[in-house]
């Protein structure tokens, strides 16, 4: 019975960035999802605002409970806050380019593209937001 809990303390950072990506990813995937069903923009404009939504969740999920930042300060909060959506923003790029290749110039399923690219990106995101943005 003491084993998980060992695995546990060994690996929660990972388990709570996974928990936490999982839910960010659904909100993505999701918000895209129902931008492409409900409205007729494209799916680059879809995508931004999806990535918007889930990049905000996710800062607020990883400060907290993830990486526990104990920044303290207006000025050292908007320079975290700076450093987390300045490498989304990189990752978003790989992940527009990513969407542009397999929608439009493969014609594959965009449901798929996307989840396919939020592997990418949950993965990319992980060790940006581990050794520049909530380093210890």
């Amino acid at each position: 019975m003491e084993k998980p809990f060992i695995i546990y303390e060994k690996y929660r950072e990972i388990i709570s960035y996974l928990f936490w990506g999982i839910i960010t990813t659904i909100i993505n995937i999701g918000i895209f999802e129902c931008l492409y069903l409900w409205t007729n923009w494209n799916y680059m404009v879809n995508n931004t605002i999806a990535w918007f939504v889930s990049v905000l969740v996710a800062y607020l999920s990883n400060r907290a409970y993830v990486f526990h930042s104990t920044t303290r300060g207006i000025r050292a909060y908007i320079n975290e806050m700076t450093s987390f959506f300045g490498g989304r923003l990189l990752v978003l790029a790989l992940e527009q380019g990513i969407l542009f290749v397999g929608i439009t110039l493969m014609n594959s399923n965009q449901l798929v593209v996307k989840i396919i690219d939020n592997v990418i990106v949950i993965i990319l995101n992980y060790f940006w937001s581990k050794w520049a943005v909530f380093k210890r």
